[in-house]
């Protein structure tokens, strides 16, 4: 199972981009998939994250009302609106994904069973 992310770019603050994840590779059915960031010199952290079934949505209370997690069932692609955008969002963005996490494991990067290289995001102020 592999993913891959895209979209991230340089934008000025206050701008907007969409990030994707795409699962390619064996059949596989996410409980959960997720968004980190890893700012440089500091450790990844949590985001976004989607139930693929129940559609049930968390957010980092740094992005809750600017950033939206969606998914494509069909597609087995995950979505990552960036709204509003600020300069301490610049981070690489990776996403994550495992078929046996529970909810209060979602906000660990360790809890996930594959996870891609990460597109990167850079907001100028």
């Amino acid at each position: 199972v592999q993913l891959q992310a895209s979209g991230g770019g340089l934008v000025q603050s206050g701008a907007s981009l969409r990030l994707s994840c795409e699962v390619s590779g064996r059949s596989f059915s996410p409980r959960f998939m997720a968004w980190f960031r890893q700012a440089p010199g500091k450790e990844r952290e949590f985001v976004s994250a989607i139930n693929w079934s129940a559609r049930t949505t968390l957010y980092a209370d740094s992005v809750k009302g600017r950033f939206t997690v969606s998914r494509d069932g069909a597609k087995t692609t995950m979505y990552l609106q960036l709204d509003i955008l600020k300069p301490e969002d610049t981070a690489v963005y990776y996403c994550e994904a495992g078929s046996r996490i529970i909810l209060r494991n979602t906000r660990n990067p360790e809890a996930y069973d594959y996870w891609g290289q990460g597109t990167k995001v850079t907001v100028s102020s």
